[in-house]
């Protein structure tokens, strides 16, 4: 039996909360929250530190609502899915109707890593579809950059105010529209000299010795253990899947080893590729999931001369 708003409605009900003070935010994420716990619905909070601080301290005491680690659950795009796909499975196998779920993004993700965040916030419409959840993305106008705003109208169907309605966006656009759109995310600045390395036609075992030999020691050895990985991956489906030649490039700073590999191809037709497992017949798509679980940022980039993939372990900002 669904509740409150999204009483009648089969599957994900995805809402964006765009406030411009905390007594908004307070009077979206209250009712809400107690509206949960009143119909004995598992009702969930991922807020960050302060934000969750907010709604604990204004929440009536004995109010049974469960606090995630915001920060833990939103360490990755496909590892925030593959959790949250979990506790869903979970509460629904325990007999939940709905779940409630009020979150946010870490104020990092506002940077330069947006592009993905914004990638999972559209995919989720599809990821999470097959469980009666309703969940609310806070995102605080005050220190969200406007065109990021733009994008939240993009990937969520509809808008909760503060005066208790819940509205339509009228720039919501489906994820495989929106995830094949061409987004690219700024270059970084490493990129802006000539690479450390660079290869044509790389095997799979050339790609890993390029991280290594890359590696100034500055990351720690999981992150780079990490990269190899996602570079060996990457460039076994380049080879396997795209168009000749196949260019790999690397370059390493301070904080981080930045790494592209470029095809001539499309790149992945699943618009889904990377965020969810590969489907049945998928290809590449498997190789891209463990990409995406194994780099701090990875960057989709279709071009005039064909598709580029670039993988940051270390400090992406």
């Amino acid at each position: 039996m669904r509740t409150g708003a999204a009483a009648g409605h089969r599957g994900y009900y995805h809402e964006a909360v765009c406030y411009d003070s905390d007594d908004e935010l307070l009077a979206v994420a209250l009712p809400f929250l107690c509206g949960g716990v009143e119909a004995g619905e598992p009702t969930f909070v991922a807020l960050g530190e302060r934000t969750a601080g907010l709604v604990r301290a204004a929440l009536p005491a004995g109010t049974e609502v469960e606090f995630l680690p915001g920060g833990d659950v939103y360490a990755r795009p496909t590892a925030a899915i593959r959790s949250y796909r979990k506790l869903l499975a979970a509460q629904v196998a325990a007999g939940a109707g709905q779940i409630r779920i009020i979150g946010e993004l870490p104020q990092v993700a506002f940077g330069a890593t947006f592009d993905w965040w914004a990638r999972y916030e559209s995919a989720i419409n599809h990821a999470y579809d097959d469980f009666p959840l309703w969940s609310m993305c806070a995102y605080d106008a005050r220190t969200t950059p406007p065109h990021l705003l733009d994008e939240v109208g993009r990937t969520h169907p509809r808008f909760a105010t503060a005066d208790g309605r819940h509205v339509p966006s009228p720039t919501y656009t489906d994820p495989p529209t929106y995830l094949r759109e061409q987004r690219p995310a700024p270059p970084d600045p490493l990129q802006a000299r000539p690479p450390l390395i660079e290869l044509t036609d790389p095997t799979a075992a050339d790609a890993r010795a390029a991280v290594h030999a890359a590696d100034r020691g500055v990351l720690p050895a999981d992150d780079v253990d990490d990269l190899v990985v996602a570079v060996s991956e990457t460039v076994t489906n380049a080879l396997r899947h795209g168009v000749p030649p196949v260019r790999l490039r690397v370059w390493a700073g301070t904080d981080r080893i930045v790494v592209t590999v470029t095809d001539g191809g499309d790149g992945p037709k699943d618009p889904y590729a990377g965020l969810l497992p590969a489907g049945n017949g998928a290809t590449g798509g498997l190789g891209l999931w463990i990409t995406y679980q194994s780099c701090n940022h990875v960057c989709l980039h279709r071009h005039a001369h064909g598709f580029t993939l670039r993988l940051t372990a270390g400090n992406p900002h």
